[in-house]
């Protein structure tokens, strides 16, 4: 179990998405949710996302995984860094239920690092919040203020960016965390062999949004309005201001009718950028399946990353899973909501469902997805 030492509602007022912080002793008696040799094995298989960075004297160097072995690194001048641990390591899901006082919409995985002294990435700037959670070892970080940064080098491309003088220069150990909001350029440098877990939090960008919409559109044939006018300008090559603002304002009538954008709005945030560990079964299991299951004593459990999201308002009915619908019509509101926040359904719960054919249905469907299991 892993509880947080400081007033989460306090730091969602004064410092989400506002400003950085280092909150020191975040953790008691913090304990690694996973040893380096355990990542290092992640970092072999070929589903996971994984990748090296070196430090060089002119820069960094990016391997990317799997990898088969680690010797040639040597013993410093290197990090490894895993992506979606939460997915494909279960024991790690309870350091992320710590940050749940924030949504799971906005939750985009675990990143676990192993480093070794002098290992770093380089300064950089994130789209995105993180949360930095110090394991084993020690590493120091410095984090820049806000404003117009340059690319290093002037490399366009580059997802770093000059050195910058910084507003925090900290030494981070066991059980501290730093908060890093969007746009503050940051840099690590390791101390000692280190492991660190960078929590992140993303929200759609503009472009997302757009093509998603684009996309369901088109899928489900709609969005076929026309512009119309009744006042033409005479002058041949001119489009009026009025016009202009007209062709716009059919995007927002799309945007503001929750037929248009709904559906379209759960699938999006509840997709996952990293692969999930499905494991559905061979022979899709039967309703009486579930409940001769469930009389043996079975809960069920939702594998590691998937979302499972309800948007208020929502007449349709729906869950959205994994960018998929689900159906839950007929289903109470309470219970629906319970599927929706909870990663782990009893079997006091289950076999007050079974009672109910459509719930016996629904979990036979999340279980033949593979997105929800068996466990004792």
């Amino acid at each position: 179990m892993y509880t947080l030492n400081f007033d989460t509602a306090d730091f969602t007022r004064e410092y989400w998405q506002k400003k950085p912080i280092v909150i020191k002793n975040a953790f008691n008696d913090f304990e690694d949710p996973i040893s380096a040799d355990e990542l290092a094995g992640l970092a072999m298989e070929e589903d996971i996302s994984s990748r090296i960075v070196q430090t060089q004297a002119q820069g960094w160097n990016v391997v990317q995984g799997p990898f088969e072995d680690y010797d040639e690194y040597g013993e410093d001048g290197w990090q490894l860094l895993v992506q979606a641990v939460n997915h494909w390591y279960p024991e790690s899901q309870p350091l992320v239920e710590a940050f749940r006082f924030l949504p799971d919409w906005r939750f985009d995985d675990l990143m676990v690092s192993f480093a070794t002294p002098k290992g770093g990435v380089g300064p950089h700037i994130d789209n995105y919040d993180v949360f930095i959670i110090q394991g084993e070892g020690k590493r120091r970080w410095q984090v820049g203020n806000i404003g117009n940064h340059q690319q290093r080098g002037g490399d366009k491309n580059s997802p770093l960016v000059d050195d910058f003088e910084p507003i925090i220069d900290v030494v981070l150990t066991k059980g501290d965390v730093l908060y890093i909001p969007p746009g503050y350029p940051h840099c690590g440098e390791t101390l000692t062999l280190a492991l660190s877990y960078s929590i992140g939090f993303r929200a759609p960008s503009q472009q997302e949004l757009l093509t998603e919409m684009a996309d369901s559109l088109i899928d489900n044939n709609l969005g076929k309005q026309r512009f119309t006018s009744t006042e033409e300008v005479a002058n041949k090559g001119f489009v009026s201001e009025q016009q202009q603002q007209g062709m716009m304002n059919l995007l927002t009538q799309l945007a503001q009718d929750p037929n248009q954008y709904q559906t379209m709005l759960g699938k999006l945030l509840s997709q996952n950028r990293f692969e999930l560990d499905l494991n559905p079964f061979e022979q899709p299991i039967s309703a009486n399946d579930v409940i001769e299951a469930i009389e043996d004593g079975a809960s069920i459990q939702r594998i590691g990353g998937l979302k499972v999201l309800k948007l208020e308002a929502d007449k349709q009915a729906q869950l959205y899973i994994n960018g998929e619908v689900v159906t839950v019509a007929g289903i109470d509101a309470d219970i629906v909501a319970i599927i929706a926040n909870e990663h782990f359904i009893d079997q006091d719960s289950l076999l007050k469902w079974s009672q109910q054919p459509a719930l016996v249905k629904l979990v036979a469907q999340l279980i033949n997805q593979g997105w929800f299991y068996f466990s004792e």
